[in-house]
């Protein structure tokens, strides 16, 4: 695999495929899109528009702003610092997740079928290195796809292994990344989750049939994408920020000068909502938690 994916990203050459990415599929309407929302303040000097709770709008990450979103292996060690103790923001070196994915696939079919329909979800996904090793998370240095080992690589390994003809291919590819799941409190990591798994369709389609996808098939990829990987306070099960703290007044008047004590109430967050693909309905992520 060349570079011509690093030199003409996602981004700049799919403005479509990349509207997708952004979506936020809990709160998008078919008559009104909502995007993921940056969800940190590493990039607040760079304008309002960047803000925690502000979307991450396509203009943003383009351009002469290009380079804004870097994978962790990128960014400053001071913003990893950062991230890391505000967010508890760490990555897996490759072969400790070859190790326990090793663990979890001993159990696992050996049939294609079986192996492609077994569903996997990726707590605080990060870049979903647990799914897709693209690359190392420690240097950023890229993985062959013959080298990988996340849970989609394996599967994708099997499927091209295992099927020749073009249709049933695709039909397979498609039910992979159906049963990936994945979710992260971080805006900017949840897009480069997403980009991951789409190089990742890109990069498995060059391996077998030695031409690129056409933007299509690179849509219908992202949709299933933009549904599984997503946005979620993994404690709350919520879209993060969307909690309201609000002051009430009790409008009592004091018969003394003493100040009215402050008193706030919660208003609960926004619940996320995920696709059930078999329904081909989306139902909220903490439907019988608790229950």
């Amino acid at each position: 695999m060349d570079d011509f994916y690093e030199r003409n990203s996602i981004r700049e050459k799919f403005p479509k495929i990349l509207d997708i990415l952004l979506l936020d599929r809990t709160r998008s309407t078919t008559r009104s899109h909502q995007n993921i929302i940056w969800a940190n303040s590493n990039y607040r000097s760079k304008g309002k528009a960047y803000s925690q709770t502000s979307q991450i709008k396509s203009s943003l990450i383009t351009g002469k702003m290009k380079d804004v979103i870097r994978s962790r292996a990128f960014k400053s060690k001071d913003i990893q610092k950062a991230r890391t103790k505000q967010k508890a923001e760490v990555f897996t070196p490759t072969w400790v997740i070859k190790q326990q994915i090793d663990e979890v696939s001993t159990a696992q079919r050996d049939d294609l079928d079986s192996h492609i329909k077994i569903k996997w979800l990726e707590i605080a996904c990060g870049e979903a290195p647990y799914i897709t090793t693209r690359y190392d998370m420690e240097t950023g240095k890229f993985i062959e796809v013959s080298k990988r080992v996340g849970i989609l690589d394996r599967k994708l390994k099997m499927v091209n292994e295992k099927i020749a003809g073009f249709l049933a291919w695709q039909n397979a590819v498609e039910l992979a990344y159906k049963t990936i799941y994945g979710f992260e409190w971080n805006g900017d990591s949840l897009l480069l989750a997403r980009e991951n798994l789409l190089y990742t369709y890109i990069e498995n389609y060059v391996f077998k049939w030695q031409v690129y996808p056409d933007e299509k098939s690179l849509e219908k990829i992202a949709v299933i994408i933009s549904y599984n990987i997503f946005q979620m306070d993994g404690l709350k099960y919520i879209i993060p920020l969307s909690e309201k703290k609000e002051k009430i007044h009790s409008g009592q008047l004091s018969l003394f000068d003493d100040p009215e004590p402050t008193q706030w109430i919660i208003r609960k967050g926004i619940r996320v909502k995920v696709m059930d693909w078999e329904k081909n309905k989306m139902e909220f992520f903490d439907k019988g938690i608790g229950e």
